[in-house]
């Protein structure tokens, strides 16, 4: 994420506005100083809770066997429902990336929606966004490359030679348009939050701020996970199919 420098706020009428990453711990790693960040401390109490909701999720599914309930009902409506949005969205392909859709689904979902805690969501982070891209880069190539073998690098001469370059800055952008796309939609509603929150007086922050989390945090956080998922699916089929 390179270098964290001194937190940058907006100042208004004696209020600061601060809705930037901030440099908790410093470190020294191979003679440069680095930072352990906001955006550290939150994704791992996100994964944390992810956690402790899979061990639940376990024992729910474990307990079930022998006199099922109703978490565990929820549980397996939850996968059932996965399942299907993988399997409708990526045909006879879908069974090897339903772990991958799922768990990258409940990750920004929580990492979305940390703000609801007071947290400032990691997916707020442009670091955040782009390994989460990145990684979803490197595995719609080796599905292509799977698929195709040698003929994924052929594909970037086609239809003619001479438009290689056109195709492969097309390629890259596929990474840079996810992690822009989450990372912009995450970061207004941050900046609008800490707007909120430092810009008006005491009584404009009693119960209006529920509202706008709601729809900051919670409804555009959903909407933001649900685009990131399809637009996974959708590349990792055209590829598979090209």
């Amino acid at each position: 994420m390179g270098m964290i420098k001194a937190p940058m706020m907006l100042a208004t009428s004696g209020n600061d506005v601060d809705f930037m990453v901030h440099g908790l711990i410093p470190l020294n790693f191979f003679g440069h100083r680095v930072y352990i960040t906001t955006t550290h401390v939150t994704t791992l109490i996100v994964m944390v809770f992810i956690l402790v909701l899979a061990l639940i999720a376990r024992h729910a599914v474990l307990k079930g066997a022998e006199k099922p309930t109703g978490l565990q009902n929820a549980v397996e409506m939850v996968i059932e429902t996965l399942d299907k949005l993988v399997q409708g969205n990526m045909g006879r392909h879908w069974r090897p990336f339903v772990n991958y859709i799922g768990t990258i689904m409940v990750f920004i979902f929580f990492s979305n929606t940390s703000g609801l805690f007071g947290l400032r969501p990691p997916t707020a982070d442009y670091g955040t966004t782009l390994a989460l891209a990145l990684m979803t880069f490197v595995l719609i190539q080796f599905s292509a490359f799977k698929t195709s073998g040698l003929g994924v690098f052929v594909d970037l001469f086609r239809p003619i030679p001479i438009l290689f370059p056109i195709n492969l800055i097309g390629e890259f952008a596929t990474p840079l348009s996810m992690s822009l796309r989450l990372f912009g939609n995450i970061m207004a509603g941050t900046i609008m939050m800490a707007l909120w929150y430092g810009l008006l007086p005491v009584f404009a922050k009693l119960g209006i701020p529920a509202f706008l989390h709601m729809y900051f945090d919670l409804f555009s956080g959903a909407i933001q996970t649900f685009v990131f998922a399809m637009l996974t699916m959708t590349f990792i089929t055209d590829k598979r199919n090209a």
